[in-house]
């Protein structure tokens, strides 16, 4: 770790500039960024890459513990470096579910033996647990999060008394899953009246639907304003949210922020024939309709990060008929290539990729000294060839779970190099896991 390291050539794509440079790393950080920097043990000619901070991605399932058949710590924080994910943020719908403090710390435990990328874990609400939820270090635990519609795992939190005394008592982020219960059974009840075992995944954004997501959201927002809670929507999926939150760019002044995952930026309804439960998640994946004012929240900042959902589940399980075939689709291995792509087309800046996918996060979730390449902060970096082609394929997936809805697709840009606290762990195809990453702690 004492080795420097000096990047030169590259196109380095920071805090909305797109500039040629040269950055050097010392024991773990980001020890100098210009034009010319020091001499360093060792040089790399990024050759006109791109170099950026690394991702963080605030929303994944790695399934550990109790459900490591689909996945694992290990598995899925070396599937993320090797698609340039540094830093990862981790739901508490795990078995057992991380409700107490002493089950969270079990977590952190697991991270530390086993993560290649940094690595935070949320704290799960539960309709009777908001003791444990107030025991919650915020310099050191990512968030609370609170599932106000069921989705894999039973952590539904659906009593309106718990969720006012949580959104008035709950001193940090509190990040949601926004879907409204009543509804989503309501239409449930009808597709079995209508198709018996035989629902068409076609269904499912019939089913989870736009007004479920609506009711759910807007609620989530009305108390928020009445307790004047920090809140973070995950995972929009429909035209109609966006209304609700502010076309500002500015994190410092907004308490309520939201985000976006990069398949409902990828996929739309038209597609579930094609592709079936590959592609069935929580939220549905809805309209081309949709998708399009997802992009444009995207660019007038209605939308502040953009994350996966990762949410890993074995070909067999995903393999049953609609109503017993789980929702989740594993994405963090390509999601920074699928927004990279998007960029070639128009749909976003580069500057704003690394701005959704980087920056806000940090700035978001108070991150420490992460997300941005700047002098003195941990070298989380990436760097990523725009010249040569990558097809994904069942052999370079790393996935535990081993398949992909975007198997046979070919990315425009390849990641090339992942360093993690200025160690170089993915380079070239190939994983160097001999040191591990940190916890993630917050500025808070």
């Amino acid at each position: 770790m004492n080795k420097t390291i000096r990047i030169v050539n590259a196109l380095i794509i920071n805090e909305g500039r797109e500039i040629e440079g040269e950055v050097r790393l010392s024991n773990g950080r980001i020890d100098q960024v210009g034009t010319t920097v020091n001499d360093a043990d060792e040089t790399i000619d990024a050759g006109g890459k791109i170099l950026m901070p690394g991702v963080i991605d605030d929303q994944v399932h790695f399934r550990e513990p109790g459900l490591t058949h689909k996945a694992t710590i290990a598995t899925e924080s070396r599937a993320a470096v090797a698609g340039g994910t540094t830093s990862f943020m981790e739901m508490p719908n795990t078995v057992p579910q991380a409700v107490t403090q002493e089950l969270l710390a079990d977590k952190y435990v697991i991270g530390q033996h086993s993560s290649l990328a940094n690595y935070s874990f949320f704290m799960g609400a539960t309709n009777n647990n908001l003791d444990e939820i107030l025991k919650t270090d915020p310099k050191s635990v990512c968030g609370v999060k609170i599932f106000m519609g069921s989705s894999t795992g039973d952590m539904l939190v659906d009593n309106d008394q718990t969720l006012n005394n949580v959104f008035a008592n709950c001193p940090m982020l509190i990040a949601l899953h926004c879907e409204d219960e009543q509804t989503i059974r309501d239409n449930m009840e009808r597709a079995i009246q209508q198709y018996g075992e035989d629902i068409p995944m076609s269904q499912h954004p019939v089913i989870r639907s736009r007004e479920a997501c609506y009711l759910s959201s807007s609620k989530a927002v009305e108390l928020a304003k009445k307790h004047g809670t920090r809140i973070h929507v995950l995972h929009i999926s429909t035209a109609e949210e966006l209304a609700l939150f502010e076309a500002n760019r500015d994190p410092s002044n907004k308490r309520i922020t939201s985000e976006v995952c990069v398949h409902h930026l990828s996929f739309d309804a038209s597609q579930y024939d094609a592709l079936g439960s590959k592609i069935k998640c929580n939220p549905a994946i809805k309209s081309k309709t949709d998708q399009d004012a997802l992009w444009q929240g995207l660019r007038d900042g209605r939308l502040d990060v953009i994350a996966t959902d990762h949410a890993p589940h074995t070909w067999e399980e995903k393999s049953n008929k609609y109503a017993k075939a789980p929702s989740g689709l594993p994405l963090v291995q390509h999601s920074l290539q699928m927004i990279l792509d998007a960029s070639r087309s128009g749909k976003i800046d580069r500057t704003d990729v690394v701005d959704r996918m980087c920056h806000k996060p940090a700035e978001l979730f108070a991150v420490d000294q992460r997300g941005f390449i700047r002098e003195g902060y941990w070298a989380d970096l990436v760097l990523v060839d725009p010249t040569t082609p990558y097809r994904v394929s069942s052999s370079n997936l790393l996935y535990k779970c081993g398949w992909s809805p975007i198997e046979g697709h070919e990315f425009g840009h390849t990641i090339t190099h992942t360093f993690v606290n200025g160690h170089l762990a993915f380079h070239n195809g190939r994983l160097d896991d001999s040191v591990l990453g940190k916890r993630l702690t917050f500025n808070r």
